[in-house]
């Protein structure tokens, strides 16, 4: 069986998608952190616990990355994303500690045509990332623009 492809009008409000699980390591935790958020409870295990988060986490910035990252490697290649006009919101729910596992479901919340360039549509979607108990680490309300379909760029809409 061919793996499926969606459209743009394939992504109606109440699709959902779930990326494929990964794994976050100490190592990477730290490696980014060193790179791009610098704080103590990114980047050293002893103060992490002292620390509110109580334990060694993800930069909410890394979280982001990660989500990007399985969005595009499990869901992309499933349709014709061309690019974001702009996130709307972006939520750290609770820390992403060393050691979980996380996996993203977008859900569409909106679609519409696009009424300048009549052979993308834009779609919004509500990105969740959780770890394997369930618990929600990010949520992120995003837009994207995708191709239509050939038959169905019928001028302006």
């Amino acid at each position: 069986m061919a793996d499926p492809h969606y459209d743009w009008e394939d992504l109606t409000p109440g699709f959902t998608f779930t990326t494929k699980s990964r794994h976050v390591s100490k190592e990477e935790i730290i490696e980014f952190a060193s790179e791009y958020d610098p704080q103590p409870f990114h980047l050293d295990e002893e103060a992490a616990k002292d620390s509110i988060l109580g334990g060694l986490c993800a930069s909410g910035w890394h979280s982001c990355c990660i989500a990007m990252r399985l969005v595009a490697d499990d869901f992309y290649p499933h349709c014709t994303p061309l690019g974001s006009p702009g996130i709307e919101e972006t939520r750290w729910k609770r820390p992403l500690f060393a050691g979980e596992s996380v996996s993203v479901t977008l859900e569409v919340t909106e679609s519409r045509a696009s009424k300048s360039r009549p052979a993308l549509g834009l779609t919004r979607f509500l990105w969740t990332m959780k770890n394997k108990a369930d618990d929600v680490i990010m949520t992120s309300d995003c837009w994207v623009m995708l191709a239509r379909r050939p038959n169905e760029k019928k001028g302006a809409a």
